[in-house]
């Protein structure tokens, strides 16, 4: 890969429906049957929580092959003090092109930029293989966790600063932009407005069976 080869750029109206598409290619039968990143970017655009600065694009040969979204989130401890940080995702890549450095290159370009906004913090639900390449760690190295002291095996902590956690224990709050992926039917609604593709099992989604059912003690 030769970064004279691709452009990345903040996303803009004319890209939404491409990008959806994207998604919707990178993620078809990844972690169920079909998906529905797709449509959680459509609806995220509107959500209060999303951060329109770090919406990014990559692209080359005049086509995007990549994009990576980021919403608000916060962390908050056990006497009430609060912290915003990001969460990121969907980070989309386009399976002709994967494995082959734009992921890579979409989050270390975005890492700056978040940083550039004030952000120290970046919070991911993901597959370890993945990211652990690009400086995240488990939540339970910064003691970060849900309600419940429960410490899933996929929530990643990306720090942007030295000594941006300080080790106290801190209760993660994702945003509810994904609530509305919730609906079947408005997922299938929005879904019969791209080609048709076939819902398949396939060993990747035990893998995310398995990585977003773990829990660290």
């Amino acid at each position: 890969m030769n970064k004279n080869d691709y452009i990345i750029r903040l996303e803009t109206k004319n890209d939404y429906r491409e990008v959806e598409n994207l998604a919707r290619e990178a993620f078809w039968n990844l972690s169920f049957p079909g998906c529905d990143e797709h449509y959680f970017i459509h609806v995220m655009r509107d959500h209060e929580s999303f951060i329109p600065e770090l919406g990014y694009v990559l692209e080359k040969d005049g086509k995007i092959i990549g994009n990576i979204m980021y919403t608000k989130g916060k962390l908050a401890d056990e006497n009430g003090s609060e912290k915003s940080v990001l969460t990121m995702g969907p980070l989309c890549i386009h399976p002709d092109y994967q494995r082959k450095g734009y992921g890579k290159a979409l989050l270390e370009y975005t890492f700056i930029k978040a940083a550039e906004l004030g952000y120290d913090t970046i919070i991911n639900f993901g597959n370890p293989d993945n990211y652990v390449a690009r400086g995240y760690k488990s939540c339970k190295k910064y003691n970060i966790c849900f309600e419940g002291d429960v410490f899933p095996a996929a929530l990643l902590v990306k720090v942007l600063k030295e000594n941006a956690l300080d080790g106290r224990k801190w209760f993660y709050h994702p945003s509810n932009a994904d609530e509305p992926c919730g609906d079947a039917d408005a997922v299938a609604e929005f879904d019969r407005l791209f080609s048709p593709k076939e819902k398949a099992w396939q060993p990747s989604q035990e893998e995310f069976y398995i990585h977003s059912h773990s829990f660290i003690k």
